[in-house]
């Protein structure tokens, strides 16, 4: 863990950018595979996907905003040291234009949400993507408070998949999370509060 953090120190601003777009762009393609091995076609992709205006606003915006909310609180009452992932967020967003911000959250919720929940919620369960999910934040492993953020939230968005079976559902929630945090970094006085899960 130490490694990767010292890795990460050693990188420009810019260079970061880049690795998080190749590794979105790594999840997505994954999911594209994997899809084709666990379904044989992506019509089940579509299966997935439902525009109902009442389920993308009670399940997605609204557990999206209810996640930003308890992480806020969390934030106000742990020390800043227990949700600090290293200063990547903060290099990430503290600069970025709102369509930076909009982009960047958009993508990631997309090929994330696509993977674990789409392919690995859906071939192997709940409890497995929402593990795998947090796991993969390598970053939080040694954050214990950080962690546990990170796996609660990934149960609840894997809930909220589990009862609706809409990928479009919790990619806004997905979305509204990475996005509104960013914000916060982007427009927050004085830096360093919120340094938290939004992207790898």
């Amino acid at each position: 863990m130490q490694k990767q953090s010292e890795l990460i120190k050693q990188l420009s601003d810019r260079e970061l950018m880049k690795q998080v777009i190749v590794t979105q762009l790594l999840l997505a393609g994954a999911s594209l595979v994997l899809s084709l091995v666990f379904f044989g076609n992506m019509n089940v992709w579509l299966d997935l996907f439902h525009m109902q205006v009442y389920e993308m606003a009670y399940y997605g915006l609204l557990t999206g905003v209810i996640i930003v909310i308890v992480d806020l609180f969390l934030m106000a009452i742990f020390p800043k040291t227990y949700y600090d992932d290293g200063g990547v967020n903060e290099r990430l967003f503290h600069n970025r234009s709102i369509l930076g911000i909009f982009g960047l959250a958009l993508a990631a919720a997309v090929s994330e949400e696509l993977l674990f929940r789409g392919v690995i919620q859906t071939t192997f369960g709940y409890v497995i993507a929402s593990v795998l999910f947090a796991v993969i934040h390598i970053r939080y492993l040694t954050k214990p408070v950080l962690f546990i953020s990170v796996l609660m939230v990934s149960f609840y968005i894997g809930y909220m998949f589990d009862i609706t079976k809409n990928l479009a559902v919790v990619i806004l929630a997905h979305f509204t999370v990475d996005f509104v945090l960013g914000l916060i970094i982007r427009f927050r006085k004085g830096g360093g509060r919120v340094a938290h899960r939004n992207k790898r």
